[in-house]
């Protein structure tokens, strides 16, 4: 008889984190921001595929031709467990992490499938977050 650790899911998507973090860390202050970009997404392509759920990418490195992983509707995950959408950026910071200055950050999230707000082939955008007094006053387009 085998028995299995629980897993938690939560727990699961921070080693999924920590492993593109760590990954990414051999390339600090090295400039060369594409392979600590690169080092990262593999890292947290290998971690994710043992978690169990079945995810969508909604919101990844970008479309499969120029991404060879974690794309837009790349299915990740090991294909058992919950139905999620999920959103990743392995490496948010790469010029950051190439130039050896804090803040670059490894990301991931999810939600039940088809909840996840889905920008389509959008690249950037631009956002301000308020408070709901400061809702009127601001205008992105000023």
């Amino acid at each position: 008889m085998t028995i299995a650790p629980d897993r938690n899911l939560a727990l699961e998507l921070v080693r999924v984190t920590e492993a593109a973090a760590l990954a990414a860390s051999g390339w600090v202050g090295r400039g060369e921001k594409e392979k600590a970009d690169a080092a990262a997404v593999d890292a947290m392509r290998l971690v994710l595929d043992t978690v169990r759920m079945h995810g969508v990418v909604v919101i990844g490195e970008g479309e499969k031709d120029e991404a060879p992983m974690l794309y837009n509707g790349e299915e990740v995950g090991d294909g058992s467990g919950p139905e999620v959408d999920v959103a990743v950026d392995p490496l948010e910071g790469t010029r950051l992490t190439a130039l050896g200055q804090p803040n670059a950050i490894a990301v991931i999230a999810v939600a039940e499938r088809g909840t996840m707000f889905d920008p389509g082939a959008a690249f950037y955008m631009d956002k301000i977050a308020v408070g709901p007094e400061a809702a009127d006053a601001i205008d992105i387009d000023a």
